[in-house]
């Protein structure tokens, strides 16, 4: 890998970091090094140790991690707003990575008694995006993404 392209790679992974929360993909990574997607694999892990999806996606779990420790949020609130469009997969990733599932883990240091901080401010503060946590309904109207499906008797 020519050393030229270090600073071009450093430039995907500063919009990695910053833009982490948004939809990334490998064509617009690529773009901001101005390589190709495949050349710009290549690189990424060469010069890094991992591809960029899986830097990504470690640096989403990374902001779970805190979110889940310091924030009075949802598993589906964080998981929406680290960047992870589904709940499941969120779930298995972190419990690769961590160990143990988002709940367990949030329960965990939440037995310590450490403080949290409020979900509601942190939407409102613009820590966080409210419209990462809600996904649009079948109709295309937005309605909020619930932890758990509720089953027809209950109510």
């Amino acid at each position: 890998m020519p050393v030229e392209l270090l600073p071009r790679l450093r430039m995907a992974r500063d919009r990695i970091d910053r833009d982490y929360r948004s939809e990334l993909d490998l064509d617009q990574l690529a773009a901001v090094a101005g390589i190709s997607k495949f050349y710009f694999i290549r690189c990424f892990e060469a010069a890094y140790g991992e591809t960029p999806i899986r830097y990504l996606t470690r640096r989403r779990l990374e902001r779970a991690q805190d979110l889940l420790r310091f924030a009075n949020l949802t598993v589906t609130e964080v998981c929406m707003a680290v960047g992870f469009s589904s709940l499941g997969s969120f779930s298995a990733k972190f419990r690769r990575l961590v160990g143990e599932s988002p709940s367990a883990y949030r329960d965990r240091w939440a037995a310590r008694g450490g403080p949290h901080v409020p979900g509601c401010y942190l939407f409102m503060s613009g820590v966080l995006d409210l419209a990462a946590t809600r996904a649009p309904d079948a109709a295309g109207a937005d309605c909020a993404v619930l932890e758990k499906p509720r089953s027809e008797g209950s109510g």
